[in-house]
């Protein structure tokens, strides 16, 4: 039987091409993101491999909405990818309640729901796969403009950590790759005109790849994706 991956954030960059990527081994993947039209796309491009979900993962019934979608199909899930984020770029002192909450809502408290919810439908050998940043890795070189979206980033490391010892016995596996710069509308958003060595389809393909076979070799791992010295 054909593996069933979640995606979220699926809707463009990273997301879409991981996405992609898993509908061409012949996988079966729900792409989650809160733009249908984009969506749509993304299954036309995809095939029938690629089944979709338009949600709000900031909203606190959406990992509930998640399960109904499992339910209604009687699937179960071998694998997730926690990709959906947020990031606005601004320096601290202009920063207010609302980026924050923003940032930890979407980069930290969506994932912290879905996993929470799907865990009775993860099959056994399941790899749960989070997405941070290397400005989430610890010792790693820190900018202006990203303290949120690198604090809830951390934050998000730390979860794999002690998600890794919380489901060992679940035999369901959870790691964390720390993304360098890869070019994507997102990142093109915040520093407009900055060129990144990785494209999003590069990137796509890797983190694929590690979702299917990292859990292997790994569990409980911050690893840093990146062109430079993190230090």
């Amino acid at each position: 039987m054909a593996k069933h991956y979640i995606v979220t954030g699926a809707s463009r960059g990273i997301g879409y091409e991981t996405a992609i990527y898993l509908a061409g081994t012949g996988c079966t993947v729900t792409a989650i993101a809160r733009s249908g039209h984009k969506l749509e796309k993304l299954r036309q491009q995809g095939g029938e491999c690629i089944k979709t979900l338009e949600l709000d993962l900031t909203d606190d019934d959406s990992a509930g909405q998640i399960v109904k979608y499992l339910d209604s199909g009687q699937q179960k899930v071998d694998g997730l990818v926690n990709n959906a984020g947020i990031l606005i770029n601004k320096p601290f002192d202009e920063t207010n309640e609302r980026d924050w909450g923003s940032h930890i809502q979407l980069n930290l408290m969506a994932p912290v729901r879905i996993i929470r919810k799907l865990l009775p439908y993860f099959n056994s050998g399941s790899h749960i796969l989070n997405i941070s940043s290397m400005g989430g890795f610890q010792g790693s070189s820190k900018f202006p403009g990203l303290t949120a979206y690198s604090v809830s980033k951390g934050a998000l490391a730390i979860l794999t950590e002690c998600l890794s010892e919380e489901l060992k016995d679940q035999q369901i596996n959870c790691n964390c790759l720390c993304l360098g710069a890869v070019q994507t509308e997102m990142l093109e958003e915040a520093f407009p005109g900055f060129s990144a060595p990785v494209s999003s389809k590069e990137m796509g393909a890797y983190i694929g790849k590690f979702l299917a076979e990292g859990h292997r070799f790994y569990n409980g791992k911050i690893l840093p994706v990146s062109m430079n010295n993190p230090s």
